[in-house]
């Protein structure tokens, strides 16, 4: 399996998936990662703070970002050199999170490409940063 080469990149070339952070999903990343915050876990504890209950993990977010490069853009074959986060709002259970990632900058001589990442919850945006990712030469 072989995603795109460099050379395949243009600026302003993007993809996107849309994930439900559901119940399961927040479990399984709760003991993947080993953070059983009770922000997450407890809606007991967390109608208590700040957002009157549970939210998921704000890395859960980040790795939808991780599908959508490592699986369609640049996909397979490419390396996470890098990433910025900046966390705007929380993820409740149940929300879909949409991820747009797109091309930024390119940079022919290093094989990388900067990448804009978004992600998103009915229009507004949760997470938002900047991917710097190693991509494969054609040939």
């Amino acid at each position: 399996m072989q995603g795109l080469f460099l050379e395949d990149l243009t600026i302003g070339q993007s993809a996107e998936m849309t994930r439900t952070a559901d119940e399961r999903t927040i479990q399984l990343f709760a003991e993947v990662s080993g953070d059983d915050n009770p922000l997450h876990l407890d809606e007991a504890y967390a109608a208590t703070t700040q957002f009157k209950g549970r939210i998921a993990h704000g890395m859960l977010s980040a790795g939808y970002i991780s599908a959508v490069i490592g699986t369609q853009l640049p996909g397979p074959g490419s390396v996470y050199m890098s990433q910025t986060l900046s966390f705007r709002r929380p993820v409740r259970v149940g929300d879909e999170v949409h991820t747009v990632c797109t091309i930024k900058e390119i940079d022919l001589e290093k094989a990388r490409a900067t990448i804009d990442t978004v992600c998103s919850v009915n229009g507004k945006a949760v997470l938002t940063g900047e991917a710097l990712i190693l991509v494969p030469r054609r040939g």
